[in-house]
């Protein structure tokens, strides 16, 4: 792997790309990698990244990433419009 991220960087340096745009880029491709990774589910992406779900989300609105494509395309429904599930009595011994 080290290798390949030295000659990703090698490209990355001869095609002009400055430091700072390398670093953004790094970061944007990083944290959209995780949340694939979990579905859009901003809370464990961001337990897996070390960070608190607040400061991936302020992470999120400065790229200006669109998640909405990696998140799973049926939801669950509200527990309110879940059925409620059937209890049984215990049996006395």
């Amino acid at each position: 792997m080290k290798e390949q991220l030295e000659k990703l960087v090698l490209q990355m340096y001869r095609s002009g790309i400055r430091y700072s745009e390398a670093v953004r880029e790094f970061q944007r491709v990083f944290i959209l990698t995780v949340l694939r990774e979990h579905k859009a589910n901003q809370v464990r992406a961001a337990q897996k990244l070390g960070m608190h779900r607040n400061t991936l989300r302020r992470i999120i609105r400065n790229f200006e990433l669109d998640i909405r494509p990696l998140r799973p395309s049926t939801r669950r429904p509200p527990l309110s419009e879940r059925a409620a599930p059937v209890q049984t009595k215990a049996r006395a011994t």
